[in-house]
């Protein structure tokens, strides 16, 4: 593969970790307080989820978000702390792409009908996809520095 200035694997290491940044920017500019203390960002999401146009995200949101609130807005909001730094740092990697394709996908299923941010999560999904199938920790990674993976 030819590449210009940087090789493949620290092209795909910059992917990486774009996309980590990409995460930690949606954990930064969340208003945690909303979150946390007023619940704003889960009733913002079962408002979403009640009038989707698949009955299914409504069953399910109902059934696993809506009883727990309080802590689901925890895993929402850290996960994407977690996934940001993971991914910048490389460490265990795989696992958060993983977690960030996952959480994509149900961002792009639950706001099926909101066109922008349908862009955001379907360039994400397709980055954690990308940089998973082609080992984007190789390079510039702390699963790299310590033989992980």
């Amino acid at each position: 593969m030819e590449t210009v200035w940087l090789t493949g694997a620290e092209w795909l290491a910059v992917l990486r970790i774009g996309l980590g940044l990409w995460w930690l920017e949606s954990w930064r500019h969340k208003d945690k307080k909303g979150w946390f203390e007023r619940g704003t960002g889960i009733a913002w999401a079962a408002d979403v989820a009640g009038r989707h146009k698949w009955p299914v995200v409504k069953t399910g949101f109902e059934a696993v978000v809506q009883p727990r609130p309080k802590m689901m807005a925890y895993i929402v909001v850290y996960a994407e702390l977690a996934l940001g730094l993971g991914l910048v740092v490389g460490f265990l990697t795989p696992i958060a792409l993983a977690g960030g394709l996952l959480l994509n996908l149900l961002y792009l299923i639950l706001m099926i009908h909101d066109w922008a941010e349908q862009g955001q999560n379907a360039m994400m999904a397709l980055i954690s996809f990308v940089a998973l199938f082609a080992m984007s920790w190789q390079t510039w990674s702390l699963d790299s520095a310590i033989g992980l993976f």
